[in-house]
């Protein structure tokens, strides 16, 4: 099954570069690209990719407010955003805003292709040190608001074991390391995870991640 992919960026050849690595890989096509966040949100609204390509810092509308408008019309979009910056003020605010994850503009082409690879099948980019780095950081920089009391009350519906796992999740851990960390089956962290998402009404790993700092569960640092 073919990746399809949308790239939104404002510089030229930055679009131009990802699209040939993008389109050299057998199980990924660049199906289209925009040159801001308004003509991305149109882009997605007309070719419906897997995965929108997302730089934060573009004329018109920016990444983050493109973001929010993809997500808000389709629940189930997945953005991968990208910055030049490992500790990027804005990234944040784009994870809060329900991107999947983040890429640094020099990853590597494979890097790249696994990162599209990762958020297209569901999953959220969260394993790599710099993205644990930037959620702590910026979890305190930002002085991340306190739980509404919806939220809260979500929260009491989790079990002891399943907050756990909400820790585990907040801190980059995989299922699998997960799983070895709890003495339990990968199966069983799936499954916790799912019931996590489903009872906290979030979209991934990264919200997940996102309200563990927010409902101070994890300290950032």
């Amino acid at each position: 099954m073919t990746v399809r992919v949308v790239i939104a960026d404002d510089q030229m050849m930055v679009r131009e570069g990802f699209s040939v690595l993008l389109n050299a890989m057998p199980d990924i096509e660049v199906v289209g690209e925009a040159v801001n966040g308004r003509e991305a949100v149109a882009r997605v609204r007309e070719l419906a990719p897997d995965v929108v390509l997302m730089d934060i810092r573009m004329p018109e509308m920016n990444g983050i407010e493109a973001t929010r408008e993809i997500i808000a019309a389709d629940a189930t979009a997945k953005v991968l955003v990208l910055t030049t910056f490992d500790l990027d003020e804005y990234v944040y605010q784009a994870l809060r805003a329900g991107a999947s994850g983040f890429l640094l503009k020099d990853a590597s082409a494979r890097q790249l292709a696994d990162g599209v690879r990762v958020v297209a099948s569901g999953e959220a980019l969260l394993a790599p040190t710099v993205t644990k780095r930037l959620i702590h950081e910026f979890s305190r920089l930002s002085e991340a608001p306190r739980l509404m009391p919806a939220a809260h009350a979500a929260y009491g519906e989790l079990t002891e074991r399943e907050t756990e796992v909400l820790v585990l999740i907040a801190q980059g851990l995989s299922n699998s390391e997960i799983a070895g960390r709890l003495v339990v089956a990968d199966s069983t962290i799936k499954t916790h995870v799912s019931r996590v998402l489903v009872k906290l009404g979030l979209r991934d790993r990264t919200q997940a991640a996102v309200f563990a700092y927010e409902a101070r569960l994890v300290t950032p640092g």
